[in-house]
């Protein structure tokens, strides 16, 4: 065995030489799953599945160590063969199998047909049997354009100047306040699950100016809907010496664009497995929140009936109103009321009724959630107080105020309704490796 700097080399080809003509008409050597099995009597048709995708095998039984009949579906193998064109065959190339090695067997059949091009089963099925329906290839690479989208994130912010932090998940008190927190005893002291890393991110801007995270926030809402999970991944970034919270947006543009040609460059296949069309991201329009109340009030003779936040239909009316008259995608929804925004939300010095902050709508579903900070230690003890609030459990990160901090903003974005909404599905769940709702604790 071979090390190769640092990695030890195993003697299986890689796939470029799979797919490519260097190889052809020579012995290789591939491992994998058995997807499927196509068995026409004395020469069978065995597809592996590999992380790259499938690959076509052809064994006959008097050229192979093993009978076909003694290969099942899921069993794990070593080939070895001879690598030769055919053009019928995924990326037209296959291997005429001299050896097979038997690297492990099911114990059981296969609770779901994975072969199948599409899952055919409800999703409490796919969520029930989660490892197992992920094995399908268009369910599988549902998360390789989520793990694209994380990349991006992380790779465009760091181009940015950004450090990348990692905060607790356990703390005394919620960033948000309110009843949604997960509560519980951490060693005989009340603790709480983190609603979001917003404190820990903005101390941080008085340290690294430029700071994002990835990781779990934890939402304890008893909400039973395709759009809410109690656990998922938040994309938060902060930053200082911003000249107001358009450069924020402005930010979350330029992730946005560079995640669309990552997806275009390295994520070609998924994107045609799951017939994927890009949004469109070279602008985004803002609307201020009253002005897009009344945009759609008037186009859909919609009557208002909440003037301190979107719901959930007038967001989808939103997003159609943009898409009819802009051919937009995403939209920002900028200046929310004061009164539905945490008490950091920056008011707006024209008019304190409202905040400078914003959400963005992808496609009429709210993905990101941001905006300027207070950053003056003196307001911000004033807003605590006007909302009548108590600062216990907040000190160290009043403290962080009272030694100076730049004028500064951010965001979160939700990972799994952006993936969500980028696949076109409807349900958040099919976004989520493991979802924890309201009713799943498992897989």
């Amino acid at each position: 065995m071979e090390f190769l700097n640092g990695i030890c080399k195993k003697e299986v080809t890689e796939w470029d030489e799979l797919t490519g003509t260097s190889l052809l008409n020579q012995e290789v050597v591939l491992e994998g799953a058995v997807h499927s099995i196509r068995n026409m009597g004395d020469v069978a048709f065995v597809i592996l599945r590999r992380r790259e995708g499938l690959f076509q095998t052809v064994v006959e039984n008097e050229k192979a160590n093993l009978s076909i009949h003694d290969l099942k579906e899921v069993m794990t193998l070593r080939v070895k063969g001879i690598l030769h064109e055919e053009e019928r065959a995924p990326h037209g190339r296959e291997v005429r199998v001299q050896e097979i090695e038997i690297l492990s067997s099911p114990a059981e059949p296969m609770p779901l047909a994975i072969d199948k091009w599409k899952l055919n089963t409800s999703l409490e099925a796919k969520l029930n049997l989660r490892p197992i329906a992920l094995r399908n290839i268009q369910e599988r690479s549902k998360f390789k354009i989520q793990e694209a989208l994380v990349r991006a994130f992380r790779d465009f912010l760091y181009e940015q100047g950004f450090t990348e932090i990692h905060t607790p998940k356990i703390g005394a008190r919620g960033a948000e306040g309110g009843a949604n927190l997960f509560k519980f005893s951490y060693f005989h002291k009340p603790a709480v699950l983190a609603q979001s890393p917003q404190f820990y991110k903005q101390m941080m801007v008085g340290v690294f100016d430029r700071v994002f995270e990835t990781g779990p926030v934890f939402r304890a809402e008893k909400h039973n809907t395709k759009r809410h999970l109690n656990e998922y991944t938040s994309l938060d970034f902060e930053m200082g010496y911003i000249d107001g919270f358009e450069d924020i947006m402005g930010m979350e543009t330029g992730f946005l664009q560079y995640a669309m040609e990552l997806l275009k460059k390295d994520y070609t296949k998924e994107l045609q497995i799951l017939k994927i069309q890009l949004p469109k991201v070279d602008q985004i329009p803002a609307v201020r929140f009253d002005k897009a109340k009344e945009l759609v009030s008037e186009k859909y003779n919609r009557k208002i009936r909440n003037p301190y936040d979107l719901e959930p239909e007038e967001e989808a009316l939103i997003g159609r109103y943009f898409k009819e008259e802009y051919d937009a995608d995403f939209v920002f929804v900028t200046h929310y009321p004061s009164k539905k925004r945490p008490f950091y939300a920056m008011d707006d010095p024209q008019d304190d009724k409202f905040t400078l902050s914003f959400d963005l709508l992808f496609h009429g579903l709210e993905v990101t959630t941001g905006g300027q900070r207070i950053h003056d230690y003196n307001q911000l003890k004033a807003k605590i107080a006007a909302r009548g609030m108590e600062e216990e459990g907040m000190e160290q990160y009043l403290d962080t105020f009272k030694h100076g901090m730049p004028p500064h903003g951010g965001l979160g974005i939700g990972l799994e309704r952006l993936t969500m909404q980028l696949l076109g599905e409807e349900n958040v769940r099919e976004a989520c490796l493991f979802p924890r709702d309201l009713n799943r604790l498992e897989p």
